[in-house]
């Protein structure tokens, strides 16, 4: 892991961090990014200008070093950082010495604390084009980010071909493992059994699906937008045997028809939009038996918040992490009752680490599939995802709800753990 976390070589020649040294005077480029620092809370990064010879870092010990290839990059970093830092690193055009993830986590401990945002942080995101979440527009969304390839996700997502947080019930869980333990988790939650028909909403590679027909015998239909996804579900299903119980559908979730005594989706409510979520539980509503139950596993936040500019621009277009709050516009519009709320944060981070391990194994691969400012965008990506979770700037909900009026809920969480 420590190896793949590197940037650069270690053995680096590195000045001692100081706000500002240069041979004579500091330049324009060195006084306005120590202004940058002082502005997003001093994290402790220290900055070096090779043209100039100067480095540049807050008061603060720095346990960063970053450097900067030139001038054009160094002012489009003042201008813009959240888009443009990460592009830059995408480029090589910024290089970052030491522990990828140990930076990153940095950035985020700043980023996360408690307190006003920066006003550089405010100022981008006012100034965001947001994407719409139409029918047609998530359609488009979902196709940049899921329809690159199947081949380039079985690289690094594991057997199940999971892309959400994974349940790591020992230390000791490989990426797999942990990954049928969630969708094991979310089942008993449930209460799945054979007499239950599912309608999940977001089916990703269709591993839950799949779960749910192959160890409870549940019938089961599943919706998505990406092409990709559906044609993997549907020849998993059929090499399987299992498609005369499992039923793929290419749709938007709000065309979801039919009935269900249990309703779930899993990492799909970040991509619906913020404005949208009535119409999740319209959906639910509608779906649910009297006595249905229903899951809901997402990214979120504690307080809302956009995603990340950069992220949502070049990796997740319209991608939002609702907090509980904004969920609720889900659950009281509709009358539905929320049963139980979970947060399994640090699994998320977990698996993120898992994922980059596996995505640094392959990179050679994924070099020959695309090309090196790729690699270095998505490795950017998972380890700035990894930082997110262990400094909570991101969560990872689980909220368990029915319809009005259910008495027929457990009394205890006992069902959960059976021995």
């Amino acid at each position: 892991m420590e190896a793949t976390r590197r940037e650069l070589d270690a053995s680096t020649l590195r000045k001692p961090p100081s706000t500002a040294i240069s041979r004579g005077r500091a330049s324009v480029g060195a006084i306005l990014l120590r202004q940058l620092l002082r502005s997003i809370g001093n994290p402790p990064i220290e900055f070096e200008l090779p043209w100039s010879g100067e480095q540049v870092a807050s008061a603060t010990a720095a346990r960063g070093h970053v450097r900067i290839k030139d001038r054009r990059t160094l002012f489009g970093l003042l201008r813009n950082p959240q888009m443009n830092f990460g592009d830059a690193y995408s480029k090589g055009q910024i290089e970052i010495e030491d522990d990828l993830i140990a930076f990153m986590t940095a950035l985020f401990a700043i980023f996360s604390s408690p307190g006003p945002r920066p006003l550089t942080t405010r100022i981008a995101e006012w100034m965001r084009v947001r994407r719409r979440n139409s029918l047609a527009g998530s359609r488009d969304n979902i196709h940049k980010h899921y329809d690159i390839g199947n081949d380039f996700y079985s690289l690094w997502l594991g057997e199940t071909m999971a892309y959400t947080c994974a349940y790591y019930r020992t230390p000791q869980a490989t990426l797999d493992e942990a990954q049928t333990a969630k969708m094991e988790h979310v089942c008993r939650k449930l209460r799945l059994s054979a007499a239950d028909t599912v309608i999940e909403a977001g089916c990703g590679w269709g591993s839950l699906a799949l779960h749910m027909v192959r160890r409870y015998g549940a019938k089961v239909r599943a919706f998505n937008i990406s092409k990709e996804q559906i044609e993997f579900a549907r020849r998993r299903a059929r090499d399987e045997g299992l498609d005369g119980r499992v039923e793929f559908i290419e749709d938007d979730y709000r065309n979801i028809s039919g009935s269900c005594t249990a309703f779930v989706s899993i990492g799909m409510l970040e991509h619906v939009g913020r404005g949208h979520y009535p119409e999740v539980g319209r959906v639910a509503q509608r779906a649910m038996v009297a006595e249905g139950r229903g899951l809901i596993h997402s990214i979120g936040r504690n307080q809302p918040a956009p995603l990340d500019a950069w992220i949502e621009r070049r990796i997740f277009p319209g991608a939002y992490p609702p907090s509980i709050g904004e969920m609720m516009q889900i659950f009281e519009p509709e009358n539905l009752s929320v049963i139980d709320v979970e947060n399994i944060r640090p699994h998320y981070a977990r698996t993120l680490q898992d994922w980059l391990e596996r995505y640094e194994r392959a990179v050679d691969t994924v070099r020959a599939m695309f090309d090196e400012d790729f690699v270095r965008m998505w490795r950017l990506y998972l380890a700035g995802s990894v930082a997110a979770f262990e400094t909570g700037t991101l969560q990872l909900f689980q909220v368990l709800f029915t319809k009005s009026g259910n008495n027929a809920i457990p009394w205890t969480r006992e069902y959960m753990y059976p021995r």
